[in-house]
């Protein structure tokens, strides 16, 4: 029997990339939320962790070890995710990997790999969600993406393109659902550069370890943005002002970016120090650990982003904007009224 605490539970969330990173702050920030979270991930570790700090909340948690690049593995934790916590209510697909490295050094397995994590990853994901929210006339899809679905940048073409791809399937996505006329709802989430645990562990060959490049934020903040995007009816939610900047300034001038981005995105990306070689990468397996949310920049990185917070507090902004409008027009019309009474 379900206790009181879980019988007020707001839904069930599945989240991919769980073990570690974003996926890690977003399970929590879903917890915190009153939610119940399935957790998907290929590294046990960190899903133990993961499972362990929902659960610390008071809210139920499951956890599966799955590579989001089989298919038939992220049906069968949709399967048991609802056996084990009930109808899922939304899906987030955050599951990610890249390699640094410039394309003439590029392999056509890596290449290969990273497009069947980041983006069939999410294709697949959302396949399974559709499977079970179709049905019930309800659920949310949510697709993370980043400044890079809309502006590629060199030395992570492998990740750009796939996030080029899940923009260009969430589009389509979303028509397919406005044509069914469905409750069903898919969103998109896109990211600024982060402080998370993926450059300590992608496969590199760069001379010095990978850094994120420009403004660094914490991956609460894109947590929290996400946690926003499933609870309201927001198609896009972009992260962070750099995040704006790149799509807007990529859609007016892109040959700027292109030029800017030779000058500076080789330095923009590494560090002063050098990088071993030979150190592990997760490309093909996890690293054993619980590695948590954060990467190695926390004295750079910020919790907090006012153009998000404009942005997820526009209706009330442009409320009280109306409002006070409307008394400065009304306080003018009485006193020209007024004004106009004692002339007479």
């Amino acid at each position: 029997m379900k206790t009181d605490e879980q019988q007020q539970s707001k839904g069930v969330v599945v989240v991919t990339g769980a073990s570690a990173g974003l996926g890690r702050c977003i399970a929590r920030e879903f917890a915190s939320n009153g939610y119940d979270v399935a957790l998907l991930a290929r590294g046990e570790d960190g899903l133990k962790g993961a499972k362990s700090e929902v659960e610390a909340m008071g809210r139920r948690a499951a956890y599966f070890i799955v590579d989001v690049a089989d298919a038939a593995a992220v049906e069968h934790a949709a399967e048991e995710t609802e056996k084990q916590l009930g109808p899922i209510t939304v899906w987030v697909n955050n599951a990610m990997n890249s390699v640094f490295s410039p394309i003439k050094e590029m392999q056509p397995e890596e290449y290969k790999r990273v497009t069947e994590v980041t983006y069939l990853g999410q294709v697949y994901g959302t396949l399974s969600a559709l499977k079970r929210m179709l049905p019930r006339n309800k659920g949310v899809i949510v697709l993370v993406g980043s400044a890079l679905a809309y502006r590629g940048i060199p030395l992570q073409s492998a990740y750009c393109g796939s996030k080029h791809a899940i923009q260009g399937f969430f589009d389509s996505l979303r028509s397919e659902l406005l044509h069914d006329k469905t409750n069903v709802r898919a969103t998109m989430v896109q990211l600024p550069a982060m402080n998370t645990t993926q450059f300590m562990f992608v496969k590199t060959r760069l001379p010095n370890k990978p850094k994120p490049m420009g403004k660094i934020y914490q991956p609460e903040v894109a947590a929290r943005a996400i946690v926003y995007a499933a609870e309201n009816e927001r198609r896009e939610v972009y992260v962070g002002y750099p995040t704006v900047q790149a799509i807007v300034g990529d859609k007016i001038a892109p040959e700027i970016g292109d030029w800017v981005l030779a000058k500076t995105g080789f330095d923009g990306q590494q560090t002063n120090i050098p990088e071993d070689p030979n150190r592990p990468n997760n490309l093909w397996a996890p690293i054993p650990g619980d590695h948590g949310a954060h990467g190695t920049f926390d004295a750079e990185a910020t919790y907090d982003s006012l153009q998000l917070w404009l942005s997820m507090h526009k209706k009330d902004i442009l409320t009280t904007a109306a409002a006070l409008g409307g008394f400065l027009l009304g306080s003018m019309a009485l006193k020209k009224w007024f004004g106009n009474g004692e002339n007479d």
